[in-house]
């Protein structure tokens, strides 16, 4: 997802930023298309990073008032399709920066909507809607994940697999369980808290190391949120 515009262009945290706000779908409400696929056993992404105002003074829906950095930062990016990004900047008086920064506060409110993310006043209701999502990642995990003996060999496709589980499963996944967790916090106990911020810290590295490709040690997941809100 990464452009080489200078500081213009957003940093690697911000790309992360960008791909978690999108839950791995274009922005453009009308258009809703996977950014990631699968063919010939293949993956690619399609997703690419949109300006709401131009990197450049020459570009789609200038505004000579922002820094460099401004115009690489979270706010004046959102994330599109290929196809999606073409129309807005090859027809950019078509498409307005209200109506692209809509698009993209729009496609957050769906996602909170889709999630069923709200506010509740007990752990038991709170804990119902988590644990769902937490089964099905730890299943992901024993099935496909690089501990299995299959994924030792190169030649089974058992590390593909699991790439696809993590793109497709766990990561979303992880991405509900936060947001449930995060509007809920007032239901935490001291130590869940802790718990729940280690967490995004494993959701940030695992997105670096399979998003990013970023090869770095990760934190590992806080085996600890399979029991976050169980009293």
């Amino acid at each position: 997802m990464a452009n080489a515009r200078g500081k213009a262009s957003p940093n690697a945290h911000t790309q992360r930023r960008l791909f978690a706000s999108s839950a791995g779908y274009c922005q453009n409400p009308s258009c809703s298309e996977k950014l990631f696929d699968e063919a010939d056993g293949k993956r690619f992404f399609i997703a690419e990073l949109a300006h709401v105002f131009a990197a450049q003074d020459d570009g789609p829906r200038p505004n000579p008032e922002l820094s460099e950095e401004e115009r690489g930062a979270f706010e004046n990016l959102i994330v599109l399709c290929a196809n999606c990004h073409t129309m807005v900047d090859k027809a950019s008086g078509a498409f307005s920066d209200s109506m692209m920064m809509g698009w993209k506060r729009d496609h957050e409110q769906k996602l909170l909507d889709l999630f069923g993310v709200q506010k509740f006043d007990n752990r038991d209701t709170v804990r119902d809607m988590v644990e769902p999502l937490l089964i099905e990642n730890r299943t992901a995990f024993e099935m496909y994940g690089p501990h299995i003996e299959q994924a030792n060999n190169p030649e089974s496709g058992a590390a593909e697999r699991w790439k696809r589980k993590v793109l497709t499963i766990i990561i979303p996944s992880n991405r509900k369980v936060l947001s449930i967790v995060d509007a809920n916090r007032h239901l935490l106990s001291d130590d869940e808290k802790i718990i729940k911020e280690r967490f995004r810290q494993h959701i940030d590295d695992l997105e670096a190391f399979h998003i990013e490709e970023v090869r770095q040690d990760s934190s590992r997941f806080p085996v600890e949120m399979e029991n976050i809100y169980k009293d």
